[in-house]
């Protein structure tokens, strides 16, 4: 049986769709450097700050670890490395996974041979929907020290979370913060950002865009816990399982896109359950389940 009953209708989805949303974020700064530029100026406080090349959704492989996924990949005129990720749950911004990123992409970038003070300067920029130190501040910068001086250890390598809940329109950051809760391009206030969202939402021509891109994310993981269900019952040697395993899988890729609806917020529990194909109960059910 095909998977692709299984995948909803996203052009709904779509217009719920904000800069906070990291698939909707990774789609509208993909072909974009200006984009990018702009968020990075704000975000650094460095308006003269030229950005060279973006790579989106780069994929950074491990032969005998875990793998990561990066949203954006930017580096500047200077080589400096910047790496964006986009977080709207605080726990998918943890303290480890940072420190994972940086060990990551500096893995990446040392040839065969370079001396070790060839790696460039590095930032990961957690850019996430609320406080996660809950501290009231716009950004927070991490950095290494030597305790016993008192002095910064100067690896160059650096760690900021931008804080998306401070939304001050009297600062560039926090205007910055609000066009990113948009959903609504008329409503922002960087016209460029609106541009690049209204392209998306309000054209021909990149709705489609998106609805393919969204719907082959969909499709995998579909297809990848279904996939993880074939193997399961292959290694248990039972059609019976395959199949029952397979049907387990589909319901539990309902769920995972319904919580992600969930918590992007803005739609009833009818529209979700339309999209996800569980029912307006369970729908109800999740969405208590994830307020507790």
């Amino acid at each position: 049986m095909g998977n692709s009953e299984f995948i909803p209708d996203v052009t709904q989805v779509i217009q719920e769709m904000r800069l906070f949303d990291d698939r909707f974020m990774v789609a509208c700064l993909r072909d974009s450097v200006e984009c990018a530029q702009l968020i990075l100026r704000i975000v650094m406080k460095k308006p003269d700050l030229i950005v060279k090349r973006v790579f989106a959704q780069k994929a950074v492989k491990n032969l005998i670890g875990r793998d990561v996924g990066l949203d954006i990949l930017a580096t500047d005129s200077k080589g400096k490395i910047y790496n964006i990720e986009i977080q709207r749950a605080s726990r998918g911004a943890g303290r480890k996974r940072a420190r994972y990123h940086v060990g990551m992409i500096d893995t990446r970038t040392l040839k065969h041979g370079q001396d070790f003070d060839a790696l460039p300067e590095l930032y990961v920029i957690f850019i996430t929907e609320k406080d996660v130190f809950k501290k009231g501040l716009p950004l927070y910068h991490v950095e290494r020290r030597i305790e016993e001086i008192n002095e910064l250890f100067g690896d160059e390598e650096h760690i900021i979370y931008v804080n998306g809940a401070c939304r001050n329109l009297r600062t560039k950051l926090g205007k910055l913060m609000y066009d990113f809760s948009c959903k609504n391009a008329d409503d922002m206030h960087y016209p460029l950002l609106a541009e690049r969202v209204r392209y998306f939402k309000e054209t021909q021509e990149g709705t489609v865009a998106m609805s393919s891109y969204f719907d082959k994310w969909v499709k995998k993981i579909v297809d990848e816990a279904c996939e993880k269900a074939d193997q399961k019952a292959r290694a248990e040697g039972r059609a019976e399982g395959r199949e029952e395993g397979r049907e387990e899988e589909r319901e539990k890729s309902k769920v995972v896109f319904a919580l992600k609806l969930i918590r992007r917020g803005g739609m009833e529990a009818e529209e979700i359950a339309e999209l996800s194909g569980l029912t307006t109960s369970d729908v109800q059910n999740l969405a208590k389940q994830e307020a507790a």
